[in-house]
């Protein structure tokens, strides 16, 4: 009795492993799936490049860097944050001087 008995339990052990390891693999490739790659430039390589164009002796407004980029067919209202954040992090570098 006591040889079935392990025999029993050994059996069902296994068979709960494999469903665990097919969950797990499921969710790594629906884990990849989800991450997109970003797509054209950069954000702070736009706004360099906006302020470039400008021909303001004083710089842009925050306003104005939007319209810019609004016309170049960036979508300023879901990337708001983003914008914010470039521009932050290009006066920090010292690429971009922030007058006022």
């Amino acid at each position: 009795m006591s040889e079935t008995a392990p025999a029993e339990t050994a059996a069902p052990a296994p068979v709960e492993k494999s469903p665990a390891k097919k969950k797990a693999t499921k969710k790594a490739a629906g884990g990849g799936a989800a991450k997109r790659k970003a797509t054209g430039p950069p954000v702070s390589e736009l706004i360099t490049k906006a302020v470039a164009a400008s021909k303001e002796r004083n710089g842009l407004s925050l306003a104005a860097l939007k319209k810019a980029l609004a016309a170049a067919g960036y979508d300023v209202e879901k990337n708001n944050s983003r914008i914010k954040l470039g521009l932050k992090s290009l006066v920090s570098k010292g690429t971009l001087v922030q007058t006022k």
